[in-house]
């Protein structure tokens, strides 16, 4: 077969080491980088911060403007003198834990050295909801520890507080805390014992079968049962720690007229050192090379700052446009708008838009949203927010002793417009956290 040589042109997009920089720079939300930019001042020399004070000014000026606009401080907390002090507290609330309380409450009881190392060593086994699991304790007997020495330990731990603590299943953290109740209470530990899926389900009929209990006896039993924690060990829970969010974007209504502004009040400046850009001149041929990679790799850095704005500022001032109507508040939605909408309105690729939306927020006079929150799908013309929020409203007004099906839900919404199927209904309704029509009417 004889051989051809051919030529073509084809363009190819390489990532360099700039491009990636950019690329991740821009997908940054505000705290994200201003951790970046701290770290890249400790590890690059030539980098400084450069004071600005036409920025503290800009963002007084606009809060007197604007009064809901964030209160964050105005500079970031790298000069903050409190900057790495830990929160008032939270020291004590590490050890604030449900196995410290365990070993606390063990250390008062006397009890034989082996009881007591076997009754440690358990405790740290329990989880944060105060259960242990069976296969723990079989493996800690498989270790060497005798089974009756064992089941004392596990006997010493129920025997603690909170009640209900070290149980292996839910029926037996409910059954150890009406013992500890002291009141007998043969219908509640026999549901306890057997029936709690179908008292979850008030199937009051089948336990009624299955106990010979009367319904009046269920139902004075169910009371007791409810009165229980499912979870003893959850008020133990480790607290979180409030996730403070800083908006990335601000938008302002002025006569009318909307403006996007992207939020650099609180992030460092900076600036390339003069020392080090005129040492790179007289220093030796090693250091002059290597305070050059440096400086240029600075001048990377500052130039991705300023893309990462101008591509945010675009994306903004488009997806305000587009939600203008909800930003002054002439509507309670958005309107159903997808990432690839504004991208084809910008005439840049969606991955850009992603990069330059993801994980960032926007304050404006309404409240402080995720910018997700201005994209989804178009159901039959609207937003899914707007659907969930009229599926809310028919089950709000329903009548309480004929709750809403979710097939009736659905035809109430085609109805008014919105062709919904019934398994997206239920779907919308249980991210709403609303039960089945049938749990509605048991609760009201």
């Amino acid at each position: 077969m004889p051989l051809h040589l051919t030529q073509h042109l084809k363009n190819e997009l390489h990532l360099t080491p700039q491009l990636l920089q950019s690329m991740k720079v821009l997908q940054m939300n505000t705290d994200e980088l201003i951790s970046y930019l701290k770290e890249a001042v400790n590890e690059n020399p030539v980098l400084e911060y450069a004071d600005d004070a036409a920025l503290p000014a800009e963002f007084a000026a606009l809060r007197e403007r604007f009064s809901w606009i964030d209160t964050s401080p105005v500079h970031a907390t790298f000069r903050h003198e409190d900057a790495e002090r830990p929160e008032y507290g939270r020291e004590d609330l590490r050890t604030e834990t449900l196995t410290a309380f365990l070993l606390d409450q063990l250390g008062r009881l006397t009890l034989t050295k082996p009881a007591a190392a076997a009754a440690e060593y358990l405790a740290r086994l329990i989880d944060d909801d105060g259960y242990i699991d069976q296969e723990d304790i079989d493996a800690t007997v498989a270790m060497g520890v005798p089974e009756e020495l064992a089941e004392e330990a596990l006997s010493v731990l129920q025997s603690l507080d909170p009640p209900g603590v070290a149980a292996r299943t839910l029926s037996e953290c409910l059954l150890l805390q009406l013992s500890r109740r002291g009141i007998r209470d043969a219908a509640a530990e026999a549901i306890v014992r057997s029936c709690l899926p179908e008292l979850g389900k008030k199937q009051y009929a089948a336990i009624a079968r299955k106990l010979s209990l009367t319904e009046a006896e269920i139902r004075a039993a169910e009371k007791t049962i409810v009165s229980l924690d499912p979870k003893p060990g959850s008020a133990f829970e480790t607290q979180e720690t409030a996730v403070y969010v800083r908006p990335d974007i601000y938008v302002v209504e002025d006569g009318g007229v909307l403006t996007a502004i992207v939020n650099e009040y609180c992030l460092p400046q900076l600036g390339i050192s003069s020392y080090y850009e005129s040492l790179a001149k007289e220093a030796d041929d090693e250091t002059r090379k290597w305070l050059k990679e440096r400086v240029h790799g600075a001048k990377e850095l500052i130039d991705s700052l300023g893309r990462r704005k101008s591509t945010i500022s675009r994306c903004a001032d488009a997806l305000v446009s587009v939600q203008q109507d909800f930003f002054l508040e002439k509507s309670p939605d958005p309107v159903p708008m997808r990432l690839s909408d504004l991208a084809d309105l910008l005439g840049i690729h969606p991955t850009t838009v992603h990069r330059a939306l993801r994980d960032k927020y926007l304050q404006c006079r309404q409240g402080v949203y995720p910018l997700s929150f201005f994209f989804s799908r178009s159901v039959s013309g609207h937003s899914r927010i707007a659907v969930k929020r009229q599926l809310a409203i028919l089950i709000r007004d329903e009548d309480p002793e004929k709750p809403l099906s979710d097939r009736k839900l659905s035809e109430l919404l085609s109805g008014g417009g919105v062709t919904v199927a019934v398994r997206t209904v239920a779907k919308y309704r249980a991210e709403l956290g609303i039960a089945g029509s049938f749990a509605r009417k048991q609760m009201k």
